[in-house]
C-alpha cells in the first residue's frame, strides 16, 4: 500500500548518504556534522489511488521532509536525496538518488503479481528565478522490480495572496519508457488466467500528464499550513491496459493537507 511504500522511501533516503564517489562522501560526512541546515519537517494526510491507475482512494498519513545543506545537498520526499554538481546563478545541475514506487496487489488486482518498489538513480536540471520553478530529471531504477527509464518534466509558479499567504500552481510531464510501462502494465497469460482480466503487453512507452496546487498559510515564522490537489492522466499504453481500461481509471485525482516547521 501507499504508506508502505512511504516508509521504504524514508528508509532508502536515509540509507543513501553513502555516495557512489569518494569526494561526494567526504563531502556529505562533513556537512552532516556542520550547522548551515536549511528546511522544513511536517506532516499531515493524503488523499489518492491506491495504486497508480486505480479507480479506488484511500487516505494515508504523510511525512514530509525538505532539507538542504548549504547550495551542495537536498534531501525530500518528492526529489529523493541530491548532490549539485553545479549550483549558480538560477541554474542547478545534480545527481540523485529517488524512489520507485511499486504495486500491493488488493482488491481488483489481488490476482496479479505484485510489483516491488525500490530505488532509482537519475540526473536533474533545475531552472529557478522569480516565482518561476522549471526542472528535468532523467532517472533509471537499480533496485526493484520495474527496469527502463523515466523522464520528468516540472514547472511551477508562486506568488503571494496576503501578507500570510501565498500559492503555487503548475503543470507535469511524465515519460515512462516501454520497458517500465510493461512492468506496471502488464498482464501475462497466468496472470490473465488467475484474474479474469484479457492478457495484455504494451506496445510502446507511455505520458502522464498533471496538474496541481498548493495554497499555504504561515502560521507563524516558522509554522506552516498547505493544502494541495491536483490531477494526472495517463495516456498510451498505460490507459488501454485492462488494469486501467478494465477495472482503474487513467484520471488520476489527489489531494491533502500539511502543517510545516521551517528551521
Amino acid at each position: 500500500m501507499f504508506s508502505r511504500y512511504l516508509h521504504k522511501t524514508l528508509v532508502t533516503l536515509s540509507l543513501s548518504a553513502v555516495s557512489a564517489t569518494a569526494v561526494a562522501d567526504s563531502e556529505w560526512q562533513s556537512a552532516m556534522t556542520g550547522a548551515d541546515w536549511d528546511g522544513s519537517i511536517g506532516a499531515g494526510a493524503f488523499y489518492a489511488p491506491d495504486y497508480l491507475g486505480s479507480d479506488d482512494y484511500e487516505t494515508h498519513a504523510l511525512p514530509n521532509i525538505n532539507l538542504r545543506y548549504g547550495e551542495r545537498f537536498y534531501l525530500n520526499i518528492r526529489d529523493g536525496l541530491g548532490w549539485n554538481l553545479l549550483n549558480q546563478n538560477d541554474w542547478q545541475l545534480s545527481t540523485f538518488l529517488g524512489y520507485v514506487g511499486g504495486r500491493d496487489n488488493e482488491g481488483d488486482i489481488e490476482a496479479l503479481d505484485e510489483v516491488d518498489s525500490g530505488a532509482a538513480l537519475g540526473l536533474r536540471l533545475r531552472y529557478q528565478a522569480g516565482p518561476f520553478d522549471h526542472s528535468a530529471s532523467v532517472r533509471t531504477p537499480v533496485t526493484g522490480d520495474v527496469d527502463g527509464y523515466q523522464i520528468k518534466l516540472r514547472s511551477s509558479w508562486r506568488t503571494p495572496v496576503s501578507d500570510n499567504l501565498s500559492l503555487s500552481v503548475g503543470p507535469g510531464l511524465t515519460y515512462s519508457s516501454k520497458q517500465w510501462t510493461e512492468d506496471l502494465f502488464n498482464i501475462s497469460a497466468v496472470e490473465s488466467a488467475r484474474s479474469g482480466l484479457p492478457r495484455f503487453s504494451a506496445d510502446s512507452g507511455y505520458l502522464r500528464a498533471r496538474l496541481g496546487g498548493a495554497l499555504t498559510y504561515r502560521m507563524t515564522p516558522s509554522w506552516s499550513l498547505t493544502g494541495l490537489a491536483g490531477v494526472a492522466y495517463l495516456t498510451g499504453e498505460a490507459e488501454d491496459s485492462p488494469i486501467v481500461d478494465d477495472v482503474g481509471n487513467a484520471t488520476q485525482a489527489f489531494g491533502g493537507a500539511l502543517i510545516n516547521y521551517r528551521f
